[in-house]
């Protein structure tokens, strides 16, 4: 990520969680798979990375840097009806135990720990394929927000054209 799009990544999160961002795109990059963060979705959710790999799928990504901020956390469920794939992502040295309990899915959840310059993949998620008119409408609205953000970093006046 640069120019606008990174500084944009979080910004509004603690640096560890823009780190954690930061080594996970990376990670995702290297691997073909072309990352946003902050991703609105159609249910008024917010994903904190979404990705695309070259074959269409679509994964979302859910940071987490505290433990308080992962028990808390009720939402996440309704992030798996835009995405083929969903992964946890924490920061090296995070507890994963709660990860493994029935309260977040081992079975549809998919857990990444990163840092600031590269993430690994601890357990891989489950493709869950969306459907066809989903798989679309998602698409687009990615690639309209990749856009959008390159237009922005490149002429910042120009987002309140539309």
């Amino acid at each position: 990520m640069s120019g606008s799009a990174s500084a944009e990544c979080l910004a509004d999160a603690p640096p560890v969680a823009r780190d954690v961002a930061r080594g996970v795109s990376r990670f995702f990059f290297r691997a073909d798979r072309m990352a946003l963060c902050e991703v609105p979705l159609g249910n008024s959710r917010r994903a904190d990375i979404m990705a695309l790999d070259g074959k269409g799928r679509i994964v979302i990504v859910e940071i987490k840097v505290s433990r308080a901020d992962l028990l808390g956390d009720g939402k996440w469920p309704e992030y798996l009806d835009y995405c083929d794939s969903f992964y946890w992502a924490v920061p090296p040295g995070f507890d994963l135990a709660p990860f493994e309990t029935e309260a977040f899915r081992p079975d549809l959840c998919g857990l990444i720990v990163a840092d600031r310059y590269d993430a690994a993949i601890v357990r891989e998620a489950p493709c869950r394929p969306l459907a066809a008119a989903r798989r679309k409408a998602e698409t687009l609205r990615f690639a309209r927000r990749a856009a959008r953000r390159v237009l922005g970093g490149l002429d910042p006046d120009a987002i309140g054209w539309d």
